[in-house]
Formats: structure tokens, sequence, C-alpha cells
């Protein structure tokens, strides 16, 4: 099957992504919706998540992306892999952040992952980046105990923007004071690959949710 083609960027302030989505029922997703969940923030076409899913069969794996081409092509993948530990969701997740994290099975969302996000570089266009305030008190209340957030970007100044929100806020710890020099998941990203082929750095950190936040 050939790539389906679609806009890089979209604006996720823009009205047509501001409308609710229907969420499943995650017992009819999952044969065992009881996993721990890892989500993955702006999936793209989900080839991270097809690799990670039959590796480690233990969790389950939702991605989230805004564009709905992109989502149907990844769920049509899904079922030529028969995974049924995986899925993908159209969602604007700093819409629909507390409507989503609140429809999960109680506790298991163990691990999020916000990987090469749009860095939108001008300043005016800032508010339309993905780790906003908002999405980071979400995370803080619907994280399991002991979850992790793993961020990556290749653009250092997103990358500082994602380490400080996170920082920012009492529930998150992160696992160092540096930047991770290598990536703590067993898959790597296309874009991750294709940023190393080019020499150049990936900035990542990984960050744990406190018991006592």
């Amino acid at each position: 099957m050939s790539p389906v083609r679609v806009r890089q960027h979209v604006n996720p302030l823009s009205r047509k992504y501001q409308q609710p989505v229907h969420l499943p029922d995650w017992s009819d997703i999952y044969q065992n919706p009881q996993q721990p969940l890892h989500l993955d923030i702006g999936c793209a076409r989900g080839r991270f998540l097809c690799e990670l899913a039959p590796k480690q069969p233990d969790w389950n794996f939702l991605g989230l992306e805004i564009r709905q081409p992109l989502v149907d092509e990844a769920n049509q993948w899904r079922d030529r892999a028969h995974l049924s530990n995986l899925h993908y969701v159209y969602c604007n997740i700093n819409f629909m952040s507390e409507a989503l994290f609140g429809s999960l099975p109680q506790g298991c969302l163990k691990r999020v992952s916000i990987q090469f996000p749009d860095p939108w570089f001008k300043k005016r266009h800032h508010k339309r980046r993905v780790v906003q305030p908002e999405l980071v008190a979400d995370l803080a209340r619907f994280l399991a105990p002991d979850g992790e957030i793993f961020l990556q970007s290749d653009v250092e100044e997103v990358a500082i923007e994602m380490r400080d929100r996170f920082s920012e806020h009492p529930a998150f710890a992160a696992t160092r004071d540096n930047w991770l020099p290598d990536n703590p998941l067993p898959v790597a990203t296309e874009r991750e690959i294709a940023t190393y082929n080019k020499g150049e750095p990936v900035y990542r950190c990984l960050f744990s949710r406190s018991h006592q936040s």
C-alpha cells in the first residue's frame, strides 16, 4: 500500500480540530485492556508503535495523531500485522486530553512519549506546540505513580521547552540532569534514525511520576 499523502502541518487551534471526537470502548479495542498502556502523542504514521507493540506483548499501545488519513492508514497496518495490543486514534490532544485520559481504564496509563513534535518556530505560533501547561497538568492527574514521560526532539529549543514545562510541575522528576545519551526504548522513530544519519544530535529526557503529588 502506498503511503497516504497528507499535509505536514495542521493548525491544532483551528476550529476544525477543536471538535470532540468519539472515543472507543477500550474493552472492544484491546484483548486485555488492563495491561499497562504506552501512549504516543503525535504518532504520525505510527510505524514506531507498530514495531514496538510486538516486542512488548504485555503492554498496550495507543497512538494519537491529529491527521485523520494517517490514523486510518496506521490502523490498516495494525490489522495486517494482527496486533491486538495496538490502536490509533484521531485526536487533538490539547483539546481532548481530559476526556481521553478519563476514558482509559484507571491506573493503566504507565508511559507517554512525545517525540519530535512540530516545532512551530515562529514565536506567535508557540501556542500551537503540543506540550502546553494544561497537557502537563492533565498528565499529572492521570499518569500512574512511577509512570514515565519520554520526550525527544532534534530541535534543542523545543526540547528545552518541553523539559522545562515538566520540570516545573511538582508531579514530575527528571531521571537525570543532562540529556539522555541514548533512547531507553528498544525502537527508534523514523525521524530519530534520519537525524542520526545526518550526524545531528537528538535531545531527549525522561521523567517519572512521583507518588507524593
